[in-house]
């Protein structure tokens, strides 16, 4: 009778392969999240827009922009009791930016609407670059 001989892998054989996959991802992972990030920005573009649509449609109706004070809400709830409101004007709940964080709402002017509506970004603040620089319509500093 032949003994089997138990097979394996040996110490050394795992440390090799846990080095190349150490070595795949610190080329692959910042990739990966860099995509991430990017989708994020571009999911706030178009959640910005939509609003932005739903504003336009609300006004419309009422024949003017929600208060700062009545904010967003506006579109979801007749917080102003407004007899002209044929809303809600968006399916479901108010939207958070992708980083659940509630999108801002004026009724400041900006250089292209009559409107600030925009997302701080990735940092949370007002400004920013790249992935921290704030997105939509952010009013403007006379």
């Amino acid at each position: 009778m032949l003994k089997s001989k138990n097979s394996g892998f040996t110490l050394l054989e795992m440390i090799v392969v846990l080095v190349i996959i150490g070595l795949l991802m610190g080329l692959v992972g910042p990739r990966v999240f860099k995509q991430a990030d990017k989708a994020k920005v571009q999911t706030a573009e178009t959640q910005v827009v939509m609003l932005k649509g739903a504003l336009q449609t609300m006004r419309l109706d009422i024949n003017r922009f929600p208060s700062k004070e009545e904010g967003l809400a506006l579109l979801i709830d007749n917080v102003s009791n407004d007899s002209n409101w044929d809303g809600p004007y968006l399916d479901g709940e108010l939207p958070l930016d992708p980083w659940d964080r509630p999108y801002q709402y004026s009724n400041e002017k900006t250089k292209s609407q009559p409107f600030a509506l925009y997302s701080f970004g990735a940092d949370g603040k007002l400004g920013g670059e790249d992935y921290d620089t704030d997105i939509g319509y952010v009013p403007t500093k006379d």
